[in-house]
């Protein structure tokens, strides 16, 4: 599973469908009007057994990519029934062609999982998303070849082929590790794979791509094709940005805050869960998705786990220095038009204890 995803379906396909959309109602698919409950009578009284059901409201949520570790405690909570008991019926969908921030901008999804580097741009094309969640405390990619490679440094990417998605972020990626020790990015090879399988790749035309090491890099020791994986992070702080996030709109927020905090209360439980219980978790997504290796998933799973929360103090916590950080970076080189608002373009708001 390659970054590629959530940032070329994201920028890419991300305008023009969304600002025709947004005019719409927030989560269209949405049924009742109160977001804990429903536009029934209240219920009865606990000891009343003719009490109504609860009407659950109805939200889709919508993925980044096809089902993985990133997204299992969304599985979890479905599957455990915590977002039931917030009064919800959860629809886990995948993006298609319109892409996950298109639809949540549009009110197709009233949620869906982004990356901070695509939201940086979509805000500041007027494109109103807001990060409400960092699913993972820190960036879990990096570029990675196979072992025969020799990839120890970034200054080793030298005379190599990287195989990309032709944003000029990539590029600028990997200048910003190379040069702290002494690569020429320049003497890179770059060359646009597409949507390439990462395997087929290194096998055919390229020496290294940009990969998330919880899926592809598990992947690969699975296979017994181990690779050298060079974390953005440990080189260059700046690109230890949030990826995944967990997204809504600005009318959503607006009309319906209540919504949003309790689709954060029931999500919360569920990456907690798969925090403290990574196996069981596994589990669940391999019995919600069974077309994955359950192998992967469960391999995957136990190296991400911990990496949820990692050292904040609790799941889904997002820093104003992370964002501006980054897109301060962008801006300099004039990947960003101007400076991007870092205060608007997320909240902690909505999370349990906020």
């Amino acid at each position: 599973m390659g970054v590629k995803k959530a940032f070329t379906l994201c920028l890419v396909l991300l305008l023009a469908a969304v600002m025709a959309g947004c005019g719409n109602n927030g989560g269209g698919s949405n049924t009742a009007n109160t977001p804990g409950g429903s536009s029934a009578s209240p219920a009865a009284d606990a000891g009343d057994a003719t009490a109504a059901p609860q009407e659950l409201t109805k939200i889709k949520v919508a993925l980044d990519w096809t089902p993985n570790t990133n997204h299992t405690g969304l599985y979890a909570a479905k599957e455990l029934g915590y977002y039931e008991e917030e009064g919800l019926d959860v629809e886990i969908v995948q993006p298609g062609a319109a892409g996950a921030d298109t639809m949540v901008a549009s009110g197709e999804a009233a949620f869906g999982v982004s990356a901070q580097e695509a939201l940086t741009l979509a805000r500041l094309q007027n494109v109103p998303l807001v990060s409400i969640a960092a699913v993972i405390q820190h960036n879990t990619s990096g570029f990675a070849g196979p072992k025969d490679r020799n990839l120890k440094s970034p200054k080793d990417f030298e005379g190599k082929t990287y195989g990309g998605w032709g944003s000029p972020a990539e590029e600028a990626a990997m200048k910003a590790i190379m040069d702290p020790v002494g690569g020429d990015v320049s003497k890179v090879k770059i060359i646009n794979i597409g949507e390439a399988d990462y395997f087929t790749a290194v096998k055919r035309d390229i020496d290294f791509a940009w990969v998330f090491y919880a899926w592809t890099g598990i992947e690969a020791e699975l296979r017994g094709e181990p690779l050298d994986m060079l974390y953005l992070k440990d080189y260059a702080p700046q690109l230890d940005y949030y990826t995944p996030v967990l997204t809504t709109s600005e009318k959503e927020i607006a009309e319906r805050p209540e919504l949003v905090k309790a689709f954060l209360a029931a999500t919360t439980k569920g990456y907690e869960y798969a925090v403290a219980n990574p196996a069981e978790a596994a589990d669940i997504l391999i019995k919600a998705v069974p077309d994955l290796d359950p192998e992967l998933v469960k391999a995957s799973q136990e190296w991400l786990s911990p990496k949820y929360k990692d050292d904040a103090a609790r799941w889904g916590e997002q820093k104003a220095e992370i964002w501006k950080n980054y897109a301060d970076w962008m801006y300099g080189l004039k990947l960003l038009e101007q400076p991007l608002d870092a205060d608007a373009a997320f909240t902690n708001d909505f999370l349990p204890g906020s």
